[in-house]
């Protein structure tokens, strides 16, 4: 396993392990290495430092020694990161408990409701950018369910 350091292109710096740099290679060229706090998916390597063990120590200095602190755990985003994804997690959580999925009927069914042609309920489903602004032009209410990074692994 190869741990990288990567920087996406608003600057946000984070980690991510791959089982090769060939992996590495053929995830970012299909658009599937995403930074955690924008999800874009222009994502380069960062500068990192190779961990090396020292091989010119004696095993009497070593175990003389007393073994390193362990590094402390830190997260991969900051606490109102954090605060701010639980928020929207909670948010698509309620919508999707009380709503119904309608899938890729959602504008056809956003339609019929709008229209009086189908009992008045909420609903939710997938969308394109063209068909949610053509449900907006029409004065329909529509609003993005925020989908979180860490969902799609």
């Amino acid at each position: 396993m190869i741990r990288y350091a990567l920087v996406c292109e608003a600057g946000h710096g984070f980690e991510s392990w791959f089982p090769s740099s060939a992996s590495y290679d053929a995830q970012a060229e299909r658009g599937l290495v995403t930074c955690p706090v924008c999800d874009s998916a222009k994502v380069e390597k960062g500068l990192m430092a190779p961990a090396l063990a020292r091989t010119d120590r004696g095993r009497a200095l070593a175990q003389a020694l007393p073994a390193p602190a362990p590094d402390p755990v830190l997260p991969m985003i900051a606490e109102p990161e954090q605060r701010m994804r639980a928020m929207l997690r909670a948010v698509r959580e309620r919508v999707v408990a009380t709503s119904e999925h309608v899938g890729a009927r959602f504008p056809e069914e956003a339609r019929k409701i709008h229209y009086g042609e189908a009992e008045e309920r909420s609903i939710y489903g997938q969308a394109s950018p063209d068909e949610a602004r053509a449900l907006i032009d029409e004065g329909i209410e529509v609003a993005a369910l925020p989908i979180m990074p860490d969902d799609r692994n």
